[in-house]
């Protein structure tokens, strides 16, 4: 997937073009709204790795630690975006 995404911080805005993984994550976190999501409700192999290499780029990205129980029980991550953005899908084809 790539996405341009308008990062709406500080005085001025950046745009970033994202592809791959971080295209589709950048996107599912900003349909995501104020909610945020956690890895449990739209897996993926490596849902900290991608929001660490959204964060170096300058995503502003909170992370809450929840519960949860299950043969497996303990704690999640919940992130959610900390910033103003807009997110516009320009391609939804897999980039190698």
């Amino acid at each position: 997937m790539i996405v341009n995404v308008l990062l709406r911080e500080g005085e001025r805005p950046r745009t970033l073009t994202l592809k791959g993984r971080l295209g589709w994550t950048m996107h599912q976190l900003a349909q995501a709204g104020s909610r945020g999501l956690t890895p449990l409700e739209r897996p993926a192999p490596r849902w900290s790795g991608y929001v660490h290499d959204l964060r170096k780029l300058g995503v502003s990205i909170e992370t809450e630690m929840e519960p949860h129980e299950g043969a497996y029980r303990g704690h999640h991550a919940r992130y959610r975006l900390a910033c103003a953005v807009e997110v516009t899908p320009v391609s939804r084809e897999a980039q190698r």
